[in-house]
C-alpha cells in the first residue's frame, strides 16, 4: 500500500480553490501523537480543544468544527474510530462524539508501516505540509502538533506533480526593487538582501502560479502575517489589516496596525500588479475577518 499516494489523495471538499485543511491538520496532529506514544488513542473530548485551536489558527476564516475530520477521515483508510459501544464512528456530530466516548488513532496498517519504516512518518508529514500550507508556516505547524521533523524527502508521487520555479523569488524581489511592499524594509548585508522573501498571494499549494502577478516582496515579519491572515491586499492595492489582530505595543501599532489602508509599495513601472483573482482568493481563504478602517496619516 502506497501511504504517500493515499495521503496525497485525501478526499476534501473543494470548490474554486476553497481551502479545507481539516483532514490534513488532524492527520498531522495524529502523527505527532504517534511519535509521542505509538499506541495511544485520541479521545475526542480530550483533544477537541487542541484540534479546534489548530483549525482556528491554520484553517480557513469561516467557523468550523474538528468533529468533521474526526469522523470523515476514516473513509480515507488512514484513521479509525471506536466508541465505548464498539468499533465505528457515531457520526460527525459533536454531541455524539463526546457522549459516546469516541476515540481515534491511525489505522492499524498505517501504524504497522510507520513502525517498519520510521522515515515514512517524516515523508507523510512533509507531503501534508507541502500540499496544504505555505513554507512560512511549516516550522510552527510542526511545533503546534508536537511533530519532531525527521530527515527524508517527499517521494515523487507522479510525473504530474508541479515543481516550484526556483527563479520566482528573484523575479518578485526585482519587481518590487528589493523592498517590502508593506513597510519598505530593504536591508542588505554586503549587497545581498537579508530578511526579504518572495510571497505567493494565492498559495502554491492551491494552484497559485509562480508568476510576478501572484507575488509580493515582503520582509520576514510581514510575510508571516500575510500567510496567517493578519494582513491582506484589497481593492486599489491597499493594505488590509484584520480587525481580529490585537496589539498594544508601539511595535504592533507601528509595524502592523498603522499599515491599514496604505497603498502597496511597488511594483516598479512596467511590471504586472497582483492579479485580481489572486487577491480575491487570499481575502476569502486566508485573511481573517473584516479589515480595520484606514489609519489617519
Amino acid at each position: 500500500m502506497d501511504w504517500l499516494e493515499r495521503t496525497a489523495k485525501l478526499r476534501q471538499w473543494t470548490r474554486s480553490g476553497t481551502r479545507a485543511p481539516h483532514k490534513p491538520l488532524l492527520l498531522l496532529y495524529a502523527l505527532g501523537r504517534f511519535q509521542e506514544d505509538a499506541e495511544a488513542e485520541l479521545r475526542y473530548s480530550a483533544v477537541e480543544e487542541d484540534l479546534q485551536r489548530l483549525l482556528t489558527e491554520y484553517g480557513p476564516p469561516n467557523k468550523t468544527t474538528p468533529a468533521y475530520p474526526f469522523h470523515h477521515l476514516v473513509s480515507d483508510g488512514v484513521w479509525e474510530v471506536r466508541t465505548d459501544r464498539g468499533p465505528g464512528s457515531p457520526g460527525s456530530g459533536v454531541r455524539e462524539l463526546r457522549e459516546w466516548g469516541a476515540a481515534g488513532r491511525l489505522a492499524p496498517e498505517l501504524r504497522s508501516a510507520l513502525r517498519r519504516e520510521p522515515q515514512l512518518l517524516g515523508r507523510i508529514a512533509r507531503l501534508l505540509l507541502d500540499l496544504h500550507f505555505p513554507p512560512s508556516l511549516h516550522g510552527e505547524l510542526c511545533e503546534a502538533v508536537g511533530l519532531e521533523p525527521q530527515p527524508g524527502e517527499t517521494e515523487r508521487l507522479s510525473a504530474a506533480r508541479r515543481q516550484r520555479d526556483r527563479h520566482m523569488r528573484e523575479l518578485v524581489l526585482t519587481a518590487y526593487e528589493y523592498q517590502c511592499a508593506f513597510c519598505g524594509y530593504d536591508g542588505r548585508i554586503g549587497g545581498v538582501p537579508v530578511g526579504l522573501e518572495g510571497a505567493h498571494v494565492r498559495w502554491w499549494a492551491f494552484d497559485g502560479p509562480d508568476d510576478v502577478d501572484n507575488g509580493l516582496c515582503l520582509c520576514s515579519l510581514h510575510h508571516k502575517l500575510f500567510d496567517k491572515g493578519v494582513l491582506g491586499v484589497g481593492d486599489g492595492h491597499r493594505i488590509l489589516v484584520s480587525q481580529r489582530f490585537v496589539g498594544s505595543s508601539t511595535a504592533a501599532r507601528e509595524h502592523v496596525i498603522s499599515l491599514a489602508g496604505r497603498p502597496l509599495i511597488g511594483p516598479q513601472p512596467g511590471t504586472r500588479r497582483i492579479a485580481a483573482a489572486h487577491r480575491v482568493w487570499h481575502t476569502s481563504q486566508v485573511f481573517h475577518g473584516a479589515p480595520r478602517p484606514a489609519t489617519l496619516a
